[in-house]
């Protein structure tokens, strides 16, 4: 234990005496997260919205007033033709534009029904998606409205239509911060525990002070030990005041146990140290283990469910994400910030994510070599 203390010490020193790694440590992570928990959003909102009404009716004006009271869209204004539509969406100064066609009104009075056309720029897909729920939902209480105040005593004759009530459970504001916030601080955690570790180890190589330490009397398990307990320290006190920004800043509650969501983390970081140490000891130079363990940065945060559903993947990627670490962190965090989640709701994951650890913290173990 005195060796280790001593080894604790020299870290220590040597991590506050580098003032680029104090600023990678303690200000660039909570400018990130200060400013992704605010531009990674799932909301879509001032889309420009442009009409084409060729019907010039009571009923057409009405509905332009529904989409002009909209809170979703930046409405454009009207267009005389199909042609200026189409090409002011071409240039991308229009989003989504809606046709009311000739005798829209006649129709509705007539046959009891009307036809609308509504075009998307769908070059982003999601976006796209959210539009046409938007324009869904103002097309279907312009139809009650219709129904009510123009069709008068024939409305009441229509069939009565089912009343939903719906219940938003763990987040009934639907604010997206509440989401993304949890996750963009495990991506945090996660960044600053893989990529310091990692480039730790690799300094030592480059200063050549690790052959030194090499043929010292320190056993192998306290050298280790020795490297990996700072940052294991740093990534729990990164994960703390992540959580009160969390808290005073973006309103995110917190529903669960701190006490278990930092007992995940503990294990969490074991394996990301593990694999930052096993990617050192097959690396010689520090711009090697950035590239490297970048790699798998992408890999693990792209396929953690973090900003895509992993039911949402393909059946083969589903299966890789098992042996994704931050996939576990980012379902428990969630799971104990937002549903108050017990320590039997969460087993499971921590079961895994300690079998990882181990495995992985063996084979950093295994691969590094020390001459003694």
């Amino acid at each position: 234990m005195r060796t280790i203390r001593f080894l604790l010490v020299k870290e220590f020193k040597q991590i506050f005496r580098n003032k680029a790694m104090l600023l990678i440590i303690f200000v660039l992570p909570l400018i990130q997260l200060l400013i992704l928990s605010n531009a990674a959003s799932y909301e879509v909102k001032n889309s420009k919205f442009a009409i084409v009404d060729l019907d010039h009716s009571s009923y057409s004006r009405a509905l332009i007033q529904k989409f002009e009271a909209s809170s979703q869209f930046d409405f454009m204004g009207l267009f005389s033709s199909e042609k200026i539509a189409k090409e002011q969406m071409q240039q991308g100064k229009i989003d989504v534009v809606l046709y009311i066609p000739v005798h829209f009104e006649r129709s509705f009075q007539k046959e009891k029904k009307g036809s609308l056309l509504t075009t998307i720029n769908a070059i982003n897909g999601s976006a796209a998606a959210v539009e046409n729920m938007y324009v869904n939902a103002i097309l279907k209480d312009f139809n009650k409205t219709i129904q009510v105040d123009f069709m008068g005593a024939e409305a009441s004759l229509q069939p009565k239509q089912l009343h939903i009530d719906t219940l938003f459970w763990f987040n009934p504001e639907l604010n997206y911060k509440t989401f993304m916030v949890p996750g963009i601080l495990v991506l945090l955690v996660t960044m600053v525990a893989l990529f310091l570790a990692g480039m730790n180890i690799v300094r030592e190589k480059e200063l050549g002070t690790l052959e030194q330490i090499n043929v010292t009397p320190i056993k192998k398990h306290q050298f280790i030990i020795g490297k990996l307990l700072p940052f294991w320290i740093i990534g729990m006190f990164e994960l703390a005041v992540g959580l009160v920004i969390a808290r005073l800043i973006f309103d995110v509650p917190m529903v669960g146990n701190f006490g278990l969501l930092f007992l995940f983390a503990s294990v969490y970081l074991l394996v990301i140290l593990g694999i930052g140490m096993f990617i050192s000891n097959f690396t010689d130079t520090q711009q090697q283990a950035m590239f490297l363990s970048w790699f798998f940065a992408v890999i693990f945060i792209l396929m953690s469910g973090l900003f895509t559903p992993i039911e949402s993947m393909p059946a083969w990627a589903q299966v890789l994400t098992e042996a994704n670490p931050v996939k576990y962190f980012v379902e428990v965090v969630r799971m104990v910030m937002l549903k108050g989640a017990s320590l039997l709701d969460i087993m499971p994951q921590l079961i895994k994510l300690s079998i990882y650890a181990l495995l992985i913290n063996t084979l950093a173990v295994w691969s590094y070599k020390k001459v003694n």
